[in-house]
């Protein structure tokens, strides 16, 4: 199981997985251990505010390193925009220079989506940092291939990997119950769904019962 210690990329199989929730979760967790985090979101495009989500929920503090104001990939909502790209170097030194004992870093979209310079993605600033992933996965139809896939991507620069399924539903099928078996990779923990409507003291109480964080520190 991978060691939370450093940085850890939280990226995702796809956009709207529950990355977000599960960094707060994550975050909550780590907390209540008495350990100290803090969160980096890479970049962030349209009206969201995933660092102020985060820390609402979680108290950990919470920053994003280049914001962008279209609702797109960040590659492309920073050439619309006509603002600077992130440069890599710029991203890896903002994780090592955080104080915290764990830094999360959360992704935009997928794994492979383009997030800076020269078209950078969340696994090279894993593979540049030598850090693990927690790769948040969809429950239903669809999500044993995008797991897979990304999974194999990771793999192929030596990455580290854990699988959270980022909203588990309230009802769920016979497609959610299969892929409970089925679902590739280790598995660290699933969010219930509408996480992010608790209370912030109650999320924060309850995050540590989502996760199987006794095997990762």
């Amino acid at each position: 199981m991978i060691t939370f210690e450093g940085p850890v990329l939280v990226t995702g199989t796809d956009t709207g997985v529950g990355k977000t929730v599960t960094t707060a979760a994550l975050a909550a967790a780590l907390m209540r251990q008495g350990r100290g985090v803090e969160v980096i979101k890479i970049a962030q495009t349209g009206d969201d505010d995933d660092a102020a989500e985060i820390t609402r929920l979680s108290g950990a503090p919470a920053r994003a390193l280049a914001a962008y104001p279209d609702p797109l990939a960040p590659f492309a909502a920073a050439r619309r925009s006509g603002l600077p790209l992130l440069k890599l170097r710029e991203a890896a030194d903002a994780a090592l220079a955080a104080k915290a004992e764990v830094v999360l870093l959360e992704g935009a979209g997928g794994l492979l989506v383009q997030l800076g310079e020269n078209g950078w993605t969340a696994r090279d600033l894993a593979a540049e940092l030598q850090c693990p992933a927690v790769v948040v996965a969809r429950a239903g139809l669809g999500t044993l291939n995008h797991t897979a896939l990304t999974l194999e991507a990771l793999a192929r620069d030596d990455i580290e990997a854990a699988v959270v399924v980022g909203a588990w539903p309230l009802d769920p099928g016979l497609a959610e119950y299969e892929n409970l078996t089925d679902l590739p990779g280790q598995r660290l923990g699933w969010i219930p769904e509408n996480a992010a409507a608790l209370a912030p003291e109650v999320f924060r109480l309850t995050a540590s019962e989502w996760f199987d964080l006794e095997s990762t520190t």
